[in-house]
């Protein structure tokens, strides 16, 4: 059992199909030219992290994860870097989670050598059954290949999207789904996934409101001698005052290690430099200023809670 225990401050920025129409309006097969344009937007992003490693951010904790189709040279500067990297293997923006590359999946592994590859899964225990086995089938040939063939690490982000009984157990609120559905249907899914023989080191988590909902997610997380495995908070493109929250109520938990943080810290500053109201520069400070803050948020929440560690 491998796992990961550090301390892991991650700066995502592998989003694609929501780049392409969100970000700059487009749609259909991509120009090189375009592909060139969200190629340099993700290069605004990698440079604010920098900027805020070197402002202080703890190089041994700080991470990205991009993707390889726009963030190839990225992950290869920052490789050589010697920063912690993490790319994704899955299709972008599917509802059913399926290799990005099919069958040569492991050889895109290889080239990258990331520390991290990152799988995006939505899974509800309740929903459909055979769109879960067929995943399931899928992950678990990855989290064999990458425990066996591979020295790349696990990290599996874990969304949990409401079935529609669900939401009408609630009267279609999704709040009241994320404080009083959601936190037990994620332990079900990882002890699920669990018995299916996928075995990530680090769990990336969409947000929780309680201490005791984080407790119970790592119990589920660390179960049967997994004590090494990590868990890390997603931000899911919530608000500010959301991701401190969520940051805040996990920081105090040992097994949750850090966060995923991405659109929350550079969608306004990139959006902001691609209309041009406000320069490169600009925009690569803000960006790192709001990781470095979440990061503190993060460090100072732990320092409040002296059984937190790791």
């Amino acid at each position: 059992m491998r796992g990961y225990d550090r301390l892991l401050y991650v700066l995502p920025f592998d989003h694609r199909g929501s780049f392409e129409t969100g970000m700059f309006g487009w749609s259909g097969a991509l120009t090189p030219e375009q592909t060139a344009q969200i190629a340099e937007a993700k290069r605004v992003i990698y440079d604010g992290f920098k900027a805020a490693v070197a402002a202080g951010v703890p190089k041994q904790n700080a991470a990205i994860l991009v993707d390889e189709q726009f963030g190839a040279a990225i992950l290869r500067d920052a490789k050589a870097d010697g920063f912690t990297i993490a790319c994704p293997v899955e299709k972008s923006e599917q509802d059913e989670f399926d290799f990005e590359y099919g069958e040569t999946f492991n050889s895109h592994i290889e080239a990258l050598e990331p520390t991290f590859c990152k799988v995006l899964v939505r899974y509800n225990p309740e929903g459909n059954q055979a769109l879960n086995r067929k995943q399931t089938d899928r992950l678990r040939r990855l989290s064999y290949y990458l425990h066996n063939a591979n020295r790349t690490l696990f990290m599996f982000e874990l969304l949990v999207p409401p079935e529609k009984a669900q939401l009408e157990k609630v009267k279609g609120d999704k709040k009241a789904y994320d404080l009083e559905i959601r936190p037990e249907l994620m332990v079900h899914t990882i002890e699920e996934l669990q018995d299916a023989h996928i075995e990530p080191d680090v769990w990336k988590i969409e947000g929780l409101d309680r201490k005791e909902d984080c407790e119970r997610i790592v119990a589920a997380a660390r179960y049967g001698g997994r004590d090494n495995v990590g868990c890390i908070v997603l931000g899911r493109g919530e608000d500010d005052k959301k991701v401190r929250e969520w940051l805040i109520t996990a920081a105090a938990v040992p097994g949750f290690i850090g966060f995923a943080v991405g659109r929350t810290d550079f969608w306004q500053p990139l959006v902001g430099w691609r209309e041009k109201r406000t320069t490169r520069e600009a925009a690569v400070a803000e960006v790192a200023r709001r990781y470095r803050e979440f990061v503190d948020i993060f460090e100072k929440a732990r320092a409040k809670s002296p059984g937190a560690g790791v």
